[in-house]
């Protein structure tokens, strides 16, 4: 199946009442492993590639690239997303690569300084087709508008949307990025409010602090895009370290790294079936 627009596989969750999960990828492992558990689940996926792992591989081809060549070979519809960029450089380089959406995160900026980027890069992006996505929250921590506390507001984010004429929202609704337990304390009254006041997409990041419950009932409420990736991290490298443990003398990566990317595919596809309903 060819590469797949975002907003092909964003759009019907967002006219339906089912989301779709988007999972990070940090080197080809996860992203091999993140398309075997869509064709497991016989569920579309989004490949998600942050700022963070272009900076580790020295650029954003490597792995990119990588990543479109795996999404145009699947047999689930996969398409391959930009995370969390906070240049146009990189926005620009994405969308040469051919990258089907974008993440551009303004969000530390004060509102209208946020709104005045994003617009130019959302004007940038749709002249090329590729979907965009951004955040709305305050200037924070390290956290930025997923920061303890932080709550997007409706009114806000529908003057935003509007402004910026983005294809997606990530809010703030008590999830926080980098999460280790899944505890986090959503508010579903305002996911609901937020989708009511925004016809576009509703995002969830800092997923991996939620539990399977609350992520039906976060879909159910209004998300659509959910974004996951410290979750599947901690069970990648627990796998490695099992490995790893068991067998003292192994040095061929293939040895550990193999079965870290199978533990990994089933629980995508585990969460994509959590996320559709299933």
């Amino acid at each position: 199946m060819p590469l797949t627009s975002t907003d092909d596989i964003v759009g019907p969750a967002h006219a339906g009442n089912h989301g779709v999960g988007a999972f990070n990828v940090v080197q080809i492992e996860h992203a091999e492993a993140i398309v075997a558990g869509a064709e497991l689940a016989e569920l579309p996926v989004i490949l998600q590639i942050s700022e963070n792992t272009a900076r580790y591989h020295g650029s954003l081809a490597p792995i990119g690239l990588a990543s479109l060549a795996l999404a145009r070979a699947a047999s689930v519809p996969v398409s391959v997303h930009l995370d969390h960029a906070e240049t146009q450089e990189l926005v620009h380089e994405a969308v040469e690569l051919g990258f089907t959406s974008v993440m551009f995160d303004a969000s530390k900026l004060p509102y209208e300084a946020n709104v005045a980027a994003t617009r130019v890069i959302t004007e940038h992006c749709h002249r090329a087709d590729v979907w965009v996505e951004a955040e709305l929250g305050e200037v924070g921590g390290k956290d930025g508008a997923h920061a303890p506390g932080v709550r997007t507001d409706p009114d806000e984010a529908r003057a935003f949307a509007a402004s910026t004429a983005v294809d997606a929202l990530a809010v703030a609704v008590g999830s926080s990025h980098a999460m280790l337990t899944r505890d986090a304390v959503l508010d579903f009254d305002l996911i609901s409010r937020l989708r009511d006041s925004l016809g576009i997409p509703l995002v969830l990041h800092g997923s991996s602090g939620v539990g399977d419950t609350d992520l039906a009932k976060a879909v159910a409420a209004g998300m659509k895009k959910v974004n996951i990736s410290t979750h599947l991290n901690k069970i990648f490298t627990r796998t490695v370290r099992d490995r790893l443990e068991a067998s003292a003398s192994v040095t061929d990566p293939r040895k550990y790294l193999g079965p870290a990317r199978d533990t990994v595919a089933t629980e995508v596809a585990r969460l994509l079936g959590v996320l559709a309903g299933r």
